[in-house]
């Protein structure tokens, strides 16, 4: 009895030995089979994509030059796009497990080549290495498609070693296979890096969403009518001359000849005449005339678009018009005022204390038209990264129009005669007191001037 049981016991033990193995070479199979259909496998190199030079030295020159010009070739070089990566991200990421993946993942856009071969974080601008040609012409024509039903967070399919994709059928090259592509002439092309969704699932960029959302996308116009427009040109040195070919200058948000005109706005008075001491009531609406999408938009958290409204007397006095209140939720994050905000910056900053820095940097009063982030702690972020819930979306949406009202009494001290009053729409890609704050160059919080209109009234003795 004791023999056959012990016989038993280790026959029971090796089938269980046996039984683990098998499980252990399942799951590491299976581990195996999960990382090898995602990007962070590492299964390309550098290699695997010609430069941007190749493309452009002798066969697509004039489309290579349009691109050199464009944000899709900064997008990795851009000078805050670098402060923020390396002085918050990073810093950020390596602190809070929370938001470990956007060490790896901001890259998956903005040097695409450098996160497929797994070389994160890339080397700083400034060495040169291959991360510097960000979005370039030999990584885009190699997108077969996108994984799942939304295009967002680079969930793109890429085949480098396959042939070329284009949108026509014609071309033959010398130097490669072609394909005509019909996703890569889609807005979903776009959306692919122009919707995002952050750690908390939050969608922090949403410019292909709000696109399909929107009247142009039930009309067909697309994001590349816009942003890649037709025009007449030969697209390489030895093919012909296309009616229809697509410019690369992708001019957007970062364009200030895109941005100027984008909404029109006329200011009108209630009341032609005024004596001081009088109430004059002037509306102003805005009309969002040009974007497919709403405006501003991508990196909301960054971007500032505030109406500015002052009169001049006849004898030159200034006077500085508040928006009146509207009273909706949240309104408050929608006018300038002297308040600080992007206290989670003091994460990457080693500063538990930190207590901000001031959060429009505009004068009091004026209308802001944004959507405010706020970090886990409710505070106001410009780090889409942490951001757990979206506030008020007071964008202009497109063919939206929106209606400002602005209460002035007539001073006292106005000189009689004609005073001028002007409405003006600014924009910057960067709130300037960020800018400052972390040594951002002038030029990206530069104010950019949308529209301004002006109407007049007589001040009465």
């Amino acid at each position: 009895m004791t023999f056959t049981f012990l016989i038993v016991r280790i026959s029971f033990i090796r089938t269980l030995s046996l039984l683990s193995s098998i499980i252990c070479i399942l799951l590491f199979f299976t581990i195996s089979v999960i990382a090898g259909d995602s990007h962070t496998d590492k299964k390309y190199s550098y290699d695997d994509w010609s430069t941007p030079e190749y493309c452009g030295s002798s066969c697509h020159v004039d489309i290579y030059q349009q691109w050199r010009q464009s944000m899709m070739s900064q997008s990795y070089t851009h000078h805050w796009d670098e402060i923020e990566y390396f002085n918050l991200a990073i810093p950020h990421a390596e602190k809070d497990e929370v938001v470990a993946e956007v060490k790896e993942g901001c890259n998956g856009c903005h040097a695409p080549m450098s996160f497929l071969v797994g070389d994160v974080p890339p080397p700083r601008p400034e060495e040169n290495s291959r991360a510097n040609e960000g979005v370039h012409c030999d990584f885009c024509h190699t997108i077969t498609g996108f994984e799942g039903d939304i295009p967002f967070n680079f969930n793109y399919v890429v085949d480098p070693k396959g042939p070329k994709l284009g949108p026509r059928l014609d071309p033959v090259s010398p130097s490669h296979k072609t394909m005509k592509s019909d996703f890569l002439a889609s807005g979903d092309f776009c959306g692919i890096c122009h919707n995002e969704k952050d750690p908390y699932g939050i969608w922090v960029k949403s410019t292909h969403l709000e696109w399909k959302e929107g009247p142009y996308y039930d009309q067909g116009v697309k994001c590349q009518d816009c942003h890649m427009t037709y025009g007449s040109m030969v697209t390489a040195s030895m093919g012909p001359k296309y009616e229809d070919a697509r410019l690369h200058l992708f001019h957007g948000g970062h364009d200030p000849g895109k941005v100027r005109g984008v909404v029109e706005l006329r200011i009108n008075p209630d009341i032609r005449e005024a004596e001081p001491g009088e109430d004059v009531r002037f509306t102003v609406a805005l009309f969002n005339q040009k974007t497919g999408h709403k405006f501003p938009t991508g990196s909301v958290e960054d971007r500032i678009l505030w109406l500015h409204v002052e009169a001049i007397d006849n004898n030159g006095n200034t006077y500085h018009l508040p928006v009146d209140k509207k009273g909706f939720e949240g309104e408050e994050y929608t006018i300038g005022a002297d308040v600080l905000a992007y206290q989670d910056m003091g994460i990457a900053l080693n500063d538990p204390n930190f207590e901000g820095v001031q959060r429009d940097g505009i004068p009091i009063g004026d209308r802001i038209f944004r959507m405010p982030y706020f970090d886990p702690q409710g505070r106001m972020t410009i780090q889409q990264w942490n951001t757990k819930t979206l506030g008020v979306d007071y964008r202009i949406g497109p063919r939206e129009t929106k209606m400002e009202t602005f209460t002035f009494t007539v001073p006292d001290d106005a000189v009689p005669g004609e005073m001028k009053i002007t409405a003006t729409l600014n924009y910057q890609l960067l709130v300037k007191p960020i800018a400052e704050f972390l040594n951002v160059p002038s030029e990206e919080s530069g104010i950019m001037e949308v529209n301004n209109h002006s109407t007049f009234i007589e001040v009465l003795p």
